[in-house]
């Protein structure tokens, strides 16, 4: 059976997961999920976070290997875990997610793109070392194909995203890129614009690209749908 850790993407935590964590573990998989500092309930200020703090509350949340999952913004951290302690990952997994390219930081990745999609809905914190995500406008960004509830539940629990972690490439070695890696493309995404995703996903091999009709948060959306996903992605490990 696989062990999973799973790693949330930007103002987003834990409690992301929550329909999916249950499913994977129903199916006999060990499945966890933690907040990055900052994140959710962890206390650390936002103007202390760092992309190499993120990456390092992720390795010492692994005792046992992982197929470790990186949605979104978590693209960026599994990486650099994986080139911190590729002992401790069995295969990334990066849904819907920012999959770093040599010398690009998540922000020049975003404005490689040929659309920016969240640009509009970016506010920046006072003091600049934040941003936040317009609340009237999250739904059609991340949750517009997901259940009734989904919006209230997101809007009581999204949180300020440090840039500083945004704003840092990530070296790459075959720490990393040796590493097997699979890419879920959401087709409906209003954040990451599915065609930069396929176009991220062309440097995968071609088994290991998968789609999905759905949007930005597929964990609320169709949880069974992606929980089945990340199974079948275990078994190719």
């Amino acid at each position: 059976m696989a062990r999973f850790l799973l790693i949330h993407g930007s103002c987003h935590g834990a409690w992301c997961w929550r329909d999916v964590l249950p499913l994977l573990r129903a199916a006999g998989h060990t499945a966890n999920a933690i907040d990055l500092p900052s994140h959710g309930d962890d206390p650390t200020p936002v103007g202390e976070v760092t992309l190499e703090r993120y990456a390092q509350a992720i390795v010492d949340a692994i005792t046992d290997p992982v197929i470790l999952v990186g949605h979104s913004m978590g693209g960026y951290p599994i990486t650099r875990a994986a080139e911190m302690a590729p002992e401790k990952i069995q295969r990334l997994v990066y849904l819907c997610a920012y999959t770093p390219w040599k010398g690009f930081s998540l922000a020049q990745m975003r404005k490689a793109a040929p659309r920016q999609p969240l640009l509009e809905a970016m506010i920046k914190s006072d003091d600049q070392l934040s941003i936040t995500f317009d609340p009237l406008m999250i739904e059609d960004k991340f949750y517009h194909d997901c259940p009734p509830g989904t919006v209230d539940y997101a809007r009581q629990h999204l949180c300020a995203q440090a840039i500083q972690p945004n704003e840092v490439p990530v070296e790459i070695t075959q720490n990393s890129a040796g590493k097997p890696r699979s890419y879920i493309v959401c087709n409906h995404d209003h954040a990451i614009p599915p065609e930069f995703q396929r176009e991220m996903a062309a440097r995968f091999a071609p088994q290991d690209v998968r789609e999905m009709d759905i949007s930005h948060s597929p964990f609320f959306a169709d949880p069974d749908a992606l929980a089945k996903n990340l199974i079948e992605i275990s078994e190719m490990t």
